[in-house]
């Protein structure tokens, strides 16, 4: 089975974004359908019509008309019409971060998903209809503008998408953005910049402080205290969700993988994954390529 990073061509350069309605009937070639992708933008997908299902490692979604859900960053996932069902939807990939202007920067740590994956809100839209009504009205909205391309169109989608983080932040009762809320961006983003940039080897936390523009202890300490987690425990995540990619993505062993993430240690690695995960490397590839 074939997974891939999948290119999101921007309809805009300016906008970041994408957004397109489809339909499918349920007859093209399943091994097709059920492909596992990834990207770097975040996703909406709103159902008009019929059933589409939306596969992550972790939940499998099925979504009816008028029914909402989101993908965080490079969350991978599959979309599957099941034989002779039919599906009409709208599918929105956007970089939020070109529209953190000087107003909004305050908010930018909510959207960042240090810990958690925006993934994690589905659970309140799936029980507030009031709020699955809004975001698909805001995809309607922004999916006209950039089909009509009316005069001042960009004007129009810079705001939709600047309701739609609203929209969540003011629904978010179970505290998913907040979680990240205290996250001076302009300190962590260079921090994870170079963390994700140095899996594959040493991640070295002098460096990093450099990089933040504090001392090693105070931005050990500083670290814990803005995400609740330790600079350690950060890079081991980082590390695993990486090789959980790795894992669907590659026929590569087990143990070249682990190396390949900077934990040459297998015992080390495999408490890791297990513990991050609730199953062995092996039981998660086997599961996701089943």
């Amino acid at each position: 089975m074939h997974i891939y990073q999948e290119p999101i061509h921007y309809q805009n350069p300016q906008l970041c974004l994408k957004v397109w309605q489809f339909a499918a009937a349920g007859e093209v070639d399943p091994a097709h359908q059920l492909q596992w992708h990834y990207h770097k933008e975040i996703e909406f997908v709103l159902v008009l019509d019929g059933v589409h299902e939306i596969h992550t490692p972790s939940q499998n979604y099925v979504l009816k008309p008028g029914e909402v859900m989101v993908l965080g960053s490079s969350q991978l996932h599959r979309g599957v019409t099941r034989k002779g069902q039919y599906v009409n939807y709208i599918v929105l990939h956007v970089d939020l971060e070109p529209y953190f202007d000087a107003a909004m920067m305050n908010y930018m740590g909510y959207f960042m998903e240090v810990l958690k994956p925006l993934d994690e809100l589905n659970d309140i839209l799936m029980r507030n209809k009031s709020l699955q009504e809004e975001i698909g009205s805001i995809m309607r909205l922004i999916h006209d503008e950039v089909m009509g391309k009316e005069k001042g169109y960009e004007i129009a989608v810079s705001m939709h998408i600047k309701h739609l983080m609203l929209a969540m932040l003011r629904h978010d009762d179970r505290n998913v953005l907040a979680a990240h809320q205290q996250v001076d961006a302009s300190v962590i983003k260079p921090v994870v910049q170079y963390i994700d940039n140095h899996l594959d080897g040493k991640v070295d936390m002098a460096e990093v402080s450099k990089i933040a523009g504090m001392s090693y202890v105070y931005f050990s300490r500083y670290f814990k205290k803005k995400t609740g987690v330790s600079f350690t425990e950060y890079v081991n995540r980082k590390r695993i969700a990486t090789a959980k990619r790795m894992l669907v993505m590659t026929d590569r062993t087990v143990s070249d993988i682990a190396s390949s993430v900077g934990l040459d240690n297998m015992a080390h690695f495999y408490e890791l994954f297990k513990r991050f995960n609730g199953c062995t490397p092996k039981q998660f590839r086997d599961r996701m390529l089943s």
